[in-house]
């Protein structure tokens, strides 16, 4: 049988009511040239943050203490100890905020609503990208799952050159799934498209081009069309998650609201909120999986996703497992004795000392690990090998931190010092498979990073000499 060549764009325009992204098939290679450019590896930056911290003390155990759930990945990660934030101080404000200002941006915030600065995956869109993503491309996507809204800094983790937040924080799994899938094509603001899209699902719109391009009169070879069947699946999978949407004679019923707060009702007066351990672990999990899915099927490329704000107030119930293996039952507000914020998981950092086993803290911090370990895992299987061997996991830039490093609010110096960086190897520019101690300011680890892709810009003063730290670079 002649091969027939066809172009991503060609399908992509047969498919044109929604924009849901496409694999890369073995049709749309025209010729040996063509298949190289179409395969090389974007270049991918994500900042991945998680609340609270944890002690500087408690990151010397390695693996061996809070940090085993990042052990399957270790070889893929640089885990970065003794990084030093402190010039990230705001005077009269405490590290929940300045350090989550500081995280990814290395620069204090600028009043509630911005930050001192660009985010590191933003400076590098700028430079790789400068007139804009391919079409089809979510610019920026910020997503996660938290609970303190005091300001922005707390949970938005992205930013523009001048501070400002990158994109809108999209805090519900139906939201991300939206962003990501369910716009339709040139009508995005129109209200009445809306209402219909709540109506009936996303791939509805696309089905019978979906059913031309599997079927008999299909340009595409049997493997071809197998993944586009896997394709259309898949999307149907995470959106029914998303959506909880029952399909039946007729048809989807309106998405229900998410299980958990969201906006105002999940930052009740600062008190908190009571948390089941599985509430909270059901809703990330899927923002994560659709987040690593919009990665997957290059939908994004730049953006943050957080797991807890800053500072986060939960009154966390249940028994927590690991490995098949029970680590600890919470009852934050029962084991505190105290009720509204005093009962909160945030009251361990604060009780923290290096002289006691920190049961609850090690508890709640090795959990918080085993989140963010499930997100990066996402990224580093069979569906996520690319045209170089590698998986994304290894090709993109994935930054991981927090606000503190300690939790106490007594010591600005040691709170901002120590603060938790892991970096994945962004196609071979750091040497992963190692915890290293730094020693070093944020802004020279950043800018070092910066320094790895090239960028036009840096972070921090102009006249501020960079102290490259060399040893983090491949």
């Amino acid at each position: 049988m002649m091969n027939r060549n066809i172009s991503r764009r060609t399908v992509l325009k047969g498919l044109g009511g929604v924009a849901i992204g496409l694999p890369l098939l073995e049709e749309m290679m025209a010729t040996p040239a063509l298949a190289a450019a179409q395969s090389e590896v974007p270049v991918r930056a994500f900042n991945v943050f998680f609340g609270l911290g944890i002690p500087a003390p408690l990151q010397t155990e390695g693996f061996d203490g809070v940090l085993e759930p990042l052990k399957p990945l270790s070889k893929k990660l640089l885990i970065m100890r003794n990084v030093d934030q402190v010039r990230c101080d705001e005077s009269g404000i405490n590290a929940h905020f300045d350090g989550a200002s500081g995280a990814f941006t290395a620069e204090p915030p600028s009043g509630e609503a911005k930050a001192g600065g660009p985010s590191i995956d933003q400076v590098i869109r700028k430079t790789y990208y400068p007139d804009g993503l391919p079409a089809g491309t979510v610019p920026t996507l910020v997503g996660g799952t938290f609970f303190r809204r005091s300001r922005v800094s707390r949970y938005v983790h992205s930013y523009n050159s001048d501070g400002t937040v990158a994109a809108t924080m999209q805090e519900k799994p139906r939201d991300v799934f939206d962003r990501v899938f369910g716009s339709l094509a040139g009508q995005v603001e129109d209200t009445d498209v809306r209402k219909q899209r709540l109506r009936r699902s996303v791939l509805d719109s696309v089905v019978d081009q979906y059913q031309f391009y599997t079927g008999v009169n299909s340009p595409l070879g049997a493997s071809s069309k197998a993944r586009v069947a896997d394709h259309l699946d898949r999307i149907r999978e995470f959106e029914q998650r998303a959506f909880e949407m029952k399909h039946d004679a007729k048809g989807p019923e309106l998405p229900p609201r998410s299980k958990i707060a969201h906006g105002g009702s999940a930052d009740p007066g600062g008190e908190g909120l009571d948390m089941p351990l599985e509430n909270l672990v059901t809703e990330w999990r899927l923002m994560a999986d659709l987040y690593a899915l919009a990665i997957q099927l290059d939908r994004v490329r730049f953006g943050s996703l957080t797991f807890l704000a800053a500072g986060e107030r939960l009154r966390v119930t249940g028994d927590y497992e690991y490995d098949g293996r029970k680590v600890f039952t919470f009852d934050d507000a029962k084991q505190l004795n105290a009720s509204g914020s005093s009962g909160c998981s945030h009251e361990w950092w604060h009780k923290f000392t290096e002289k006691k086993t920190n049961e609850q803290l090690r508890a709640h911090a090795h959990m918080k690990m085993r989140e963010v370990a499930y997100f990066l895992s996402r990224l580093d299987g069979q569906d996520s090998l690319e045209a170089n061997g590698k998986t994304i996991l290894e090709n993109s830039m994935i930054t991981v931190s927090t606000e503190s490093g300690d939790g106490r609010h007594s010591d600005v110096k040691r709170e901002l010092s120590g603060v938790f960086h892991a970096i994945t190897g962004a196609n071979g520019r750091f040497k992963t498979g190692q915890i290293l101690d730094v020693n070093a300011e944020g802004i020279d680890v950043y800018n070092t990073m910066l320094d790895a892709f090239e960028t036009k810009d840096r972070l921090g003063p102009a006249k501020r000499e960079t102290n490259r730290i060399d040893k983090i670079r491949a």
